[in-house]
C-alpha cells in the first residue's frame, strides 16, 4: 500500500517575528531603538540624538574603510555558520595588468582613479576600450565626479549605478545655491563647475571615436547632477544635432534644470513645456518622474504654477500615473509657501488620497512630505488636518519615509499644534506618549507646553516638566527660566504646590549660581531674581529670601514693587518690624519710588517702639536726598 505523506507547510520567514512584535507595546519612556546597545549614548535631546546617530554611522564607515584599505587582514572567515550577506565585501581587485577586462572590474569596484589611470594607459597602449566600457566609465565619472567614491555613497546608491538602464544621477536635484545654481568651489564634486574646462569626464567623452545615445545622456544627466546647467543645455543641443534620441531620465534632469536656464517664471515654463514637446516628438513615454521634476518646477514660477499644476495632476491621471508623496509635497510648496492666503482645500484633497494608500520610495523628494504637511497645518491652526495627516503617516510603512531630524522636526511642529488647539488633557497625554520616545521637545515646545499649562490653570504640572527641562539639558535656557518662574511666582496657590515651585526655584538658583569652564555663567536678572526670592518667601525660607533681596543692590538690578510688596506681607504675618525697617532700608538706598509707600504702610499696618519709629523717620531715600540737596544749593 502506498504511503502518502502530509506535504509540508510552508511558513513566511518573518511570521514569527511578526507575531512577536505584534504583542510589543512600545515604551514611551525609551529612547529610539538604535541607541538600546549602550545606556552611555542614550541621547538626552534632539542635538544629542543626531550627534549620536551620525557617531554611530561614522564609526560603520570607518570600519568599511578599514576593511577596503587593508583587505589582507580580513581574508579569514571563522564565523559558524558562515552568513555570506554579514561577511565583508571582497574590494580587492582581482585582474593585474593593463587590459580592459581589468578596466571594467574597478569600474565594477567604483574606484575612480585607478580606473581613469588604467583607461589613459590602454589609450596610450592604443589599445581599444569598447564603446560599452567607456560608457560605463562615463556613468563612474557623472555620478562621483573626480573624486574618489565613498563608503556612504557606495551604499546608498550601490543598486542604482548597477542597473543599466537607470543611474543615480538622474534621481537626484541638484541644489540651488545661487539664482543662477552654481555651487561654492568647495563642493564635494569639483567636476564641472570648477576652472578646468578639459576635467576626466570631458577629456575622456572629447576622444571617443564613437559615442552614442547612452554617452550624452550620461554626460548630461552628470552636468545637471553637479550644477553645470547651461553646459548640460548645451549638450542636449549637440545631441539633438547628432540625431540621437535622449532616454527619459534625461528629459527628467533637463526639466529639473529648467529654473536655473531661464530668469523668468514664464520663460522657465515655456522651456519645460519644449521639453515635453521634445520628448513627444521622440516617442519618449514620461513617468512619475518627469511628472514630479516638472512640479518641482514650477514651484519656481510663481504664479504660473498655481495654474498650471492642476493640469500637470489631470495629465498624470489621464496617463495612469499614481502620484508619489513627493508629488503631493510639490503640490504643497506650489500652494502654500511664500503666500498669504492659504486655501485649506487643497491639503484636505491631498490628505483624501494620502489615506487610502501606504507608500513605497519612488522619488528622493518623498521624505519631505510629511514634514511639510504638517507645517502647513500649523500654519492653517487646523487641528483636524493634523489629526488625519497623522493617522495616514502612520500608516502602513509610512513612518519610514522620516529620518531622525525630519521626524524631530514633523513631531515638533505637531505638539506645538496641539499646544495652542487642544484641551490640556489632550496636550499632556499626547506628550507623555511621545517623549521621548518619538521626538525630543524643543525649546519652542516647552514654551508652548509651559503657555498652555498657564492658560488652562493647570500649573501644578510644571515640577514635573521642570525635571524634563533638566533631563532634556535645558536648564540654563534663559527665556525658558524666565518663563518658568513667571508662572509659579504670579499667584498664591496651595501649600504642597509652593514647596513644589521653592525646591524647583531652589535648582534654577543653583543653576545661576554654578560656575565652570564648560559652560557659560548665567546672569541674574532682576525678575529671576525676585521671582526666586518671592518663592522662598512663600514657604517660609525667609532668610534664604532676604539674601536673595540684598543681592539686587550687589548685582545692581531693582526689585518690583509686587517683591517689595509681598516681602512687607512676609514681615507682618510674622510679626518682624526689624526686618520690615530692613527692607524700607534697602528701597531707600535703591532709590525705589515705592519707599515711601512702604514707610506710609508701616506706620498704619506694625506696632512700632519708639526706638523702631525713630529709625524709620531717619531713612530717607536717594531720591529725597538729592531733592533736599538741589532746594539747597537753589537757596
Amino acid at each position: 500500500e502506498e504511503i502518502v505523506l502530509p506535504r509540508r507547510k510552508t511558513w513566511d520567514k518573518l511570521a514569527v517575528l511578526q507575531t512577536l512584535a505584534s504583542t510589543v507595546n512600545r515604551d514611551p519612556t525609551a529612547a529610539h531603538y538604535m541607541f538600546q546597545d549602550d545606556p552611555f549614548l542614550m541621547p538626552r535631546n534632539a542635538a544629542n540624538a543626531r550627534l549620536f546617530a551620525l557617531s554611530m554611522e561614522s564609526g560603520r564607515n570607518a570600519a568599511k574603510y578599514i576593511i577596503k584599505q587593508f583587505p589582507e587582514y580580513f581574508d579569514k572567515i571563522l564565523a559558524e555558520p558562515n552568513v555570506p550577506c554579514l561577511m565583508p565585501e571582497m574590494l580587492t581587485p582581482q585582474i593585474e595588468g593593463v587590459s580592459e577586462e581589468a578596466l571594467k572590474e574597478r569600474i565594477h569596484l567604483r574606484r575612480v582613479k585607478e580606473s581613469v589611470d588604467l583607461f589613459d594607459q590602454l589609450i596610450q597602449a592604443s589599445t581599444p576600450v569598447s564603446l560599452e566600457t567607456t560608457n560605463s566609465l562615463l556613468d563612474l565619472l557623472c555620478f562621483y565626479g573626480d573624486g574618489e567614491s565613498t563608503p556612504e555613497k557606495e551604499e546608498e546608491e550601490k543598486d542604482e549605478l548597477e542597473e543599466p538602464g537607470v543611474k543615480a544621477s538622474e534621481q537626484k536635484a541638484p541644489k540651488r545655491q545661487s539664482q543662477r545654481g552654481l555651487q561654492s568651489s568647495g563642493s564635494r564634486w569639483s567636476l564641472f563647475i570648477d576652472s578646468r574646462e578639459n576635467n576626466n569626464a570631458e577629456r575622456i567623452f572629447k576622444i571617443m571615436p564613437e559615442r552614442n545615445a547612452h554617452s550624452y545622456c550620461t554626460m548630461i544627466r552628470g552636468m545637471v547632477k553637479h550644477g553645470a546647467f547651461a553646459k548640460a543645455y548645451d549638450m542636449y543641443i549637440d545631441l539633438l544635432n547628432e540625431r540621437h534620441k535622449a532616454d527619459v531620465h534625461t528629459f527628467n534632469a533637463l526639466i529639473t534644470a529648467a529654473p536655473y536656464l531661464k530668469e523668468r517664471f514664464l520663460e522657465r515654463w515655456e522651456l519645460a513645456k519644449d521639453f515635453l514637446n521634445h520628448m513627444a516628438q521622440q516617442e519618449v513615454q514620461p513617468n512619475l518622474l518627469t511628472f514630479n521634476a516638472l512640479l518641482k518646477t514650477l514651484r519656481q514660477c510663481g504664479g504660473i504654477g498655481k495654474s498650471m499644476s492642476i493640469s500637470v495632476i489631470k495629465e498624470m491621471e489621464a496617463l495612469d500615473i499614481e502620484p508619489s508623496l513627493a508629488t503631493y509635497d510639490h503640490l504643497l510648496s506650489i500652494f502654500y509657501r511664500g503666500v498669504e492666503i492659504r486655501p485649506s482645500g487643497i491639503i484636505s484633497d491631498v490628505l483624501d488620497d494620502v489615506e487610502k494608500r501606504s507608500f513605497t520610495p519612488q522619488d528622493p523628494d518623498d521624505a519631505r512630505f510629511f514634514a511639510t504637511a504638517m507645517e502647513v497645518c500649523c500654519d492653517l491652526k487646523d487641528i483636524k488636518l493634523a489629526y488625519r495627516l497623522n493617522k495616514a503617516m502612520e500608516k502602513g510603512d509610512n513612518w519610514k519615509f522620516m529620518d531622525m531630524d525630519r521626524s524631530n522636526a514633523y513631531w515638533s511642529k505637531f505638539f506645538s499644534l496641539l499646544c495652542m488647539m487642544e484641551q490640556i488633557e489632550v496636550v499632556l497625554k499626547w506628550y507623555k506618549e511621545m517623549s521621548p520616545s518619538v521626538f525630543y521637545p524643543t525649546p519652542k515646545n516647552i514654551l508652548d507646553l509651559l503657555q498652555a499649562l498657564d492658560a488652562a490653570n493647570h500649573l501644578e504640572v510644571i515640577p514635573s516638566v521642570w525635571e524634563d527641562m533638566k533631563q532634556l539639558g535645558f536648564n540654563r535656557r534663559p527665556e525658558l527660566l524666565e518663563e518658568l518662574l513667571s508662572l509659579m511666582s504670579r499667584d498664591q496657590h496651595p501649600e504642597e504646590v509652593q514647596l513644589a515651585f521653592a525646591k524647583c526655584a531652589e535648582d534654577i538658583k543653583a543653576g545661576y549660581e554654578q560656575t565652570g569652564r564648560e559652560q557659560a555663567p548665567l546672569e541674574w536678572t532682576g525678575s529671576a531674581l525676585g521671582c526666586v526670592a518671592l518663592l522662598f518667601s512663600r514657604v517660609g525660607r525667609t532668610q534664604d529670601a532676604w539674601n536673595l533681596l540684598e543681592h539686587f543692590q550687589q548685582i545692581n538690578r531693582i526689585p518690583t514693587d509686587k517683591v517689595m510688596d509681598e516681602f512687607l506681607n512676609c514681615a507682618k504675618q510674622t510679626n518682624c518690624p526689624e526686618e520690615a525697617i530692613k527692607l524700607v532700608k534697602l528701597a531707600a538706598s535703591l532709590g525705589l519710588s515705592s519707599s515711601q509707600r512702604l514707610k506710609s504702610r508701616m506706620e498704619k499696618e506694625f506696632e512700632l517702639s519708639e526706638k523702631q519709629k525713630k529709625a524709620l523717620e531717619s531713612i530717607r531715600s536717594d531720591s529725597d536726598s538729592s531733592d533736599s540737596d538741589s532746594d539747597s544749593d537753589s537757596d
